[in-house]
This record gives structure tokens, C-alpha cells and sequence, in this order.
């Protein structure tokens, strides 16, 4: 009797450090991925938001030269931005997804640390950052501009989701063949290059004619675009939009990007 109470007291204490070890080194590679990526001080998130503002404003000077007014609305800004913030969302998570096993494979020798911790710490990153500056480069936008424009979240916040979904899906993917065939990575950047042409951030699906509308539909950031300026745009209503096709897109990835990088987890550590 008096062994067996001493030793479930000697077992109970070590129950938390089994549930939360995940959450701990999960928490420790955000830490260290905010440190190797935006450095210690706050210049590095300066610069995180100073980039999309480029990009940005350059979009708004080109355009305003050449066009009167956007395909929506009376901002170029503001146009321009609802687009441009989906596809920068989408580029850095998916790439932050995809890196995240070459950039810490030296960490995964470590019982403790697995590929999915590293995943989901550069993912929650990646996440947080771009959706603080979005709010911060939407929000100035409104300020400057003086726009008073009656928001719908809904859709707002659907978009994030969905893209959140897609970047995943794929970055998972792009995780295992990037670190499994070193070429892959070549491939998929050249093959990526376009997207900003591609993807409506400076037009409209219904700006497009119809043999161009029939081919660009397949790409799944021209439904997510479409999708956020109907929260800022009352009067834009596009008819070409499928969350479920979306959905699709960034699942069926996920899936097999899970499927392989747990089959060859072996392989992934010491290779």
C-alpha cells in the first residue's frame, strides 16, 4: 500500500509535462522564428508592413496614370490593397509552410521537437503577422483617404480563412517535396511568378473576357480575391466564386502533404 501511493505521487507531477510539451516547443519556435526572421528589435516588422505598402502604392501611381478610376469604388488604394493583402497572405504562408522542416531540421534531432511542431510555429507566425499588417495598411488606408464605407465582415473573414486554408494545404505539400527533391523548390517558384498577374489584384473576374475568365477560374486566389472586395464593396456581387472549389484546392494537398511527411518522418530526421 504505502509503495504503490508513494509512486502514483512520484508519476502525477510529470502528467502536465507530457500534455503541454507540444504547446512548449511550439511556443519556443515562434520565439526563435520571430528572432531569425524580424531580428530583436522592431525594424524587422517595420519592414514586414513597409513592403505590401510599396507594392501597394506603386500598383495605386501606375494605374492612376493610366485609368480615371478603379474597376471599384473611387480608391486605388483601397482597390488595390483587397487584393494585393490575399495574395501577400497566401505567398508568405505558404512559403513559411514550406520551409518549415529545411529550416529546422537541425531542431528535429531533439525528442521533443517534430515536424508538425515546426509546421504549426511557423505557420501561427506567418498567420499572425500578415493579419496585423493587413489591419494595419487597411486601417491607414480608411484614415488617409477618409473613406467611410459600411464594412461586411463576413466575407472579410471568410477570405482570411480560406486563404489560410489554401496556403496551408499547399505549403504542407510543398514542405515534403521541397525538402525531398531540392528542385522542386526551383519549379514551383518559376511556376508561381505569375500569380500576381493572375490572381485580380489590379481587375476584376468580370473585367476579364470570357475565353481569359474560363481559364483564370482555376486559380483558386482569384475566387478569394473576388471575395474580399465584396466586404468592402456593397454594390460588388461576383457570380463566380466557389469556397467549395477552394476548399478543394487546399485540402486535397493537406492531406497528402500530412500523409507523406508522417510516412517519411524517419527519413526527413536523418537525412
Amino acid at each position: 500500500m504505502t509503495r504503490t501511493a508513494q509512486s502514483s505521487k512520484v508519476q502525477t507531477p510529470s502528467q502536465p509535462n507530457l500534455r503541454y510539451r507540444g504547446a512548449r516547443a511550439v511556443v519556443a519556435l515562434i520565439l526563435r522564428e520571430m528572432s531569425t526572421s524580424y531580428g530583436r528589435s522592431p525594424g524587422g516588422y517595420i519592414w514586414a508592413i513597409l513592403q505590401p505598402v510599396a507594392m501597394i502604392v506603386m500598383l495605386t501611381m501606375a494605374f492612376s496614370v493610366l485609368l480615371r478610376s478603379p474597376s471599384l469604388g473611387t480608391s486605388f488604394l483601397l482597390f488595390y490593397a483587397t487584393g494585393f493583402l490575399v495574395l501577400r497572405l497566401f505567398q508568405e504562408l505558404a512559403t513559411a509552410a514550406s520551409g518549415a522542416i529545411s529550416f529546422n531540421q537541425s531542431l528535429l534531432a531533439y525528442p521533443r521537437v517534430t515536424y508538425v511542431d515546426t509546421l504549426v510555429a511557423r505557420i501561427i507566425l506567418a498567420v499572425l503577422t500578415q493579419i496585423m499588417v493587413s489591419a494595419i495598411i487597411l486601417t491607414s488606408i480608411f484614415v488617409i483617404e477618409d473613406i467611410r464605407a459600411i464594412l461586411d465582415f463576413n466575407p472579410i473573414l471568410k477570405t482570411y480563412a480560406m486563404t489560410i486554408l489554401l496556403a496551408v494545404g499547399i505549403g504542407t505539400f510543398n514542405a515534403y517535396m521541397t525538402f525531398s527533391f531540392p528542385v522542386y523548390k526551383t519549379v514551383w517558384t518559376i511556376a508561381t511568378r505569375p500569380l500576381m498577374l493572375v490572381s485580380g489584384v489590379f481587375y476584376t473576374y468580370e473585367d476579364l473576357p470570357h475565353f481569359a475568365q474560363q481559364v483564370l477560374w482555376y486559380n483558386p486566389l482569384i475566387h478569394l480575391t473576388g471575395l474580399m472586395r465584396t466586404g468592402f464593396y456593397s454594390s460588388y456581387d461576383p457570380t463566380h466564386i466557389s469556397l467549395t472549389y477552394v476548399a478543394l484546392v487546399g485540402t486535397i494537398p493537406l492531406f497528402f502533404g500530412v500523409l507523406l511527411l508522417r510516412r517519411f518522418s524517419k527519413d526527413i530526421l536523418y537525412k
